[in-house]
């Protein structure tokens, strides 16, 4: 966990068996990872996970004991194999039983006799769980603990995110800084990266290549909760690259 004067740390829990087998491709984590880091809680870790009952379980304990906040995605469905919410009510040794709130919420929503036994699953929850509305198919994503429970549907989960974001107690903003050169070599400024960071042990500096028709190069990217680091710290990177005798441009390449 973060220590008092630190910012809160994250974990993000990816579910389900469709997103391993390669058959779906993640579209959450970038989204979460800058909503988070805009309130000051950086993602730390990332990890996809099948939809099995003991692992499911036994990963929710480690996260929860490890970060300040846990997100999951995926698994909360109406069909059998969305698992995740009765596997959170275990990991958290509490009932898995119909929510009143989700319930009234769903069964006012659905035409009679279409609130069936499917549909029920999605307002079932650990007992004790506190709602994450959700205004695209308003079946409601929880919260117990610190843990954040959410739908694998991107445009379902940018809206609980939305809606959640606003309520967590963060810390200071993550900011970058970013310089970028055409016909720079990673290899070139290894060393001299490396002293850097060296210099600046509470950001993060990052060293991205990339391939564009026009011509290859490198990006560098410092992050972190300190500003007055970050221009020092991209200074001196841009220090490097004119050492190399490439020319240095602010920010990052366009894609």
């Amino acid at each position: 966990m973060a220590d008092a004067a630190a910012n809160p740390i994250a974990c993000l829990l990816v579910i389900g068996n469709e997103v391993l087998s390669g058959r779906t491709q993640d579209l959450n984590i970038q989204f979460i990872a800058k909503g988070l880091g805009a309130i000051g809680i950086p993602l730390r870790e990332v990890r996809v996970i099948p939809d099995v009952r003991d692992t499911i379980i036994a990963v929710v304990n480690e996260c929860r004991a490890r970060f300040d906040h846990v997100f999951t995605t995926g698994g909360i469905g109406p069909t059998h194999d969305d698992i995740t919410s009765e596997c959170v009510a275990a990991a958290f040794g509490v009932p898995w039983e119909p929510h009143p709130e989700a319930w009234a919420r769903m069964e006012r929503h659905y035409e009679p006799g279409q609130f069936n036994a499917a549909r029920q699953r999605m307002a079932t929850m650990p007992r004790g769980a506190t709602l994450i509305d959700n205004a695209v198919s308003i079946a409601p994503g929880f919260t117990i603990g610190n843990v954040h429970v959410m739908a694998g549907v991107p445009r379902i989960m940018q809206s609980m995110f939305t809606t959640l974001a606003p309520t967590l107690q963060g810390g200071v903003p993550v900011q970058s800084r970013a310089v970028h050169a055409a016909g720079l070599l990673e290899g070139a400024i290894a060393e001299g990266l490396s002293a850097i960071q060296d210099r600046y042990p509470a950001l993060d500096l990052g060293s991205y290549p990339y391939y564009r028709l026009g011509g290859n190069g490198v990006a560098l990217v410092a992050k972190g909760t300190d500003t007055a680091a970050l221009d020092a710290c991209i200074a001196e990177v841009t220090a490097l690259v004119e050492a190399q005798g490439k020319a240095p441009v602010p920010g990052e390449p366009a894609v």
